[in-house]
This record gives structure tokens, sequence and C-alpha cells, in this order.
């Protein structure tokens, strides 16, 4: 399954676009342009099964650092400040990572 499947592709372009430079990734915003919140919560399972390269049900700092190119294979891959913002974003237990359990933050960014 393509990420474009659920999500716009004219939405993940203009997303992409309002974070070319080097900290200006924002997940909130970014999250927001790509209509994740009007997602089912199983459109929102699905976007976490692509996001969780290694299938372990984190999405892990690894993971977030090429967070962008899962939208285009072009885009840059995040700083390591802009990965620390993120996980501190969506990891509501405070195990460091996105978990599977967490998967629901994603749309309460």
């Amino acid at each position: 399954m393509a990420i474009t499947d659920i999500l716009s592709a004219k939405d993940i372009e203009s997303a992409l676009s309002s974070c070319q430079a080097d900290g200006s990734f924002n997940c909130k915003s970014f999250f927001s342009m790509i209509g994740l919140s009007s997602k089912t919560p199983d459109q929102i399972k699905k976007i976490f099964g692509i996001l969780d390269q290694d299938n372990n049900g984190f999405i892990e700092e690894e993971e977030l650092q090429l967070f962008l190119k899962n939208f285009s294979s072009s885009a840059r891959a995040l700083t390591p400040a802009e990965i620390k913002d993120f996980i501190a974003a969506g990891d509501r237990d405070g195990d460091g990572k996105i978990g599977v359990d967490d998967k629901n933050s994603l749309v309460k960014f």
C-alpha cells in the first residue's frame, strides 16, 4: 500500500514544500497539512504501518530521521533537533519512541 492511497498527493506536496529548510519541520503543522486529522482510525493505523519501516510496533529515531522520505524520495532528512521535538510530541508513554499504542496521538499533535 502506498501512502498516497490514503493521503492526497497534492496535500503531501504542499506539506513537504513547507518544510524544505533544515529546522523548518513541525509535526503538528505537517500532519495538519496532509489531512491526517480527517482520517479514520483504520487509515491512521495503515499510515503508522507504513512509517514503521521495521514493523516492530514503534517509530524510532532512525525511522524519524527519514520520515519525510516516506512521502517523497527527494525529501530531506530530519535534523536531530526536529527528531527530538517529534518524539517529544508523539511519545505519550515516555519510552523515547512513538509506539503503536501512541498512534492515535498522530492526529492529536
